[in-house]
């Protein structure tokens, strides 16, 4: 409940003492080194004060969950600025992903609560850490759904935005496509880099049934003379795909693969909750 760490290594380092001090036999240099490994490949650092260092390793036969308080925060920097003052650390084996991934979805989900962060710094003892996690009856559940994998935070326009503010923002968060919103959130549609340029080729047939084609002027010249004046609503599509938070991952990446689509959208009525990316399928479930 208060670690002595200056930085998320040296926490995980403390933490997995707690579990030498229980006398479990593991070989802690390979559990380390895996542990390493996923943070080099992309931080862990997750915003709210949380981190959720990680790893899948034949190390472990069994799944292991600790948490550390770091009460004056973690030296780093983090997607939100604020510092990591909750590390939960889990040590899973190769052989059971699917609870991994729900284990790290029902925390991630304690972490986002609101004033969670305040709550914990506040706890003195372990017993009352526990309650506290009890009583928000976060659950884990028995299949793997998208409210476990989408993304929550999702980059959106409105349609009386500009070609240049969808420009902006693609770059801005390396982003290929966006969701068009309405003042309520209600998802009307979609936005990506191909309506961007087809707003410039508009006669994009021609010039490919013909390379000799004659152009009378640069198009894309004269789409930067115009990026201030033609709005989302010129361009954007409705033909989308949604899905609900408690929908199967299952049934939603066969989705994907029939239709060779590459982003879900994630409604809740019709109203926007979250994303869904082919490559997060990818990065979170069969890299984790």
């Amino acid at each position: 409940m208060d670690l002595k760490a200056e930085t998320k290594d040296e926490a995980v380092n403390e933490m997995l003492d707690l579990i030498k001090d229980e006398g479990v036999s593991l070989d802690y240099e390979t559990v380390l080194r895996s542990i390493r490994e996923r943070e080099e490949v992309e931080d862990t650092a997750y915003g709210h004060g949380f981190a959720f260092p990680h790893a899948r390793t034949d190390a472990v036969n069994e799944m292991y969950i600790l948490v550390g308080v770091s009460k004056k925060g973690l030296q780093g920097k983090t997607i939100d600025d604020i510092p990591v003052h909750v590390i939960c650390l889990l040590l899973t084996p190769s052989t059971i992903a699917k609870l991994y991934l729900q284990t790290l979805s029902g925390l991630a989900t304690f972490g986002r609560m609101e004033n969670m962060l305040e709550k914990i710094l506040k706890i003195e003892n372990k017993r009352d850490f526990i309650k506290l996690v009890s009583d928000t009856n976060v659950t884990v559940d028995k299949e793997l759904m998208v409210k476990d994998v989408m993304r929550h935070k999702v980059a959106s326009v409105t349609p009386d935005n500009t070609l240049k503010d969808v420009a902006n923002i693609m770059f801005r968060y390396r982003l290929s496509a966006l969701a068009v919103v309405d003042d309520n959130n209600k998802l009307l549609g979609v936005i990506n880099d191909r309506d961007l340029i087809k707003a410039a080729l508009p006669d994009y047939k021609s010039l490919i049934s013909n390379l000799n084609y004659s152009l009378d002027v640069e198009p894309f010249e004269e789409l930067l003379k115009k990026e201030d004046k033609i709005k989302v609503s010129q361009l954007f599509r409705e033909d989308y795909e949604v899905t609900s938070p408690e929908t199967r991952i299952v049934e939603v990446a066969a989705m994907m693969i029939f239709k060779d689509i590459s982003r879900v959208f994630v409604t809740s009525g019709d109203n926007l909750v979250g994303v869904l990316l082919r490559k997060d399928i990818v990065n979170m479930i069969i890299r984790g």
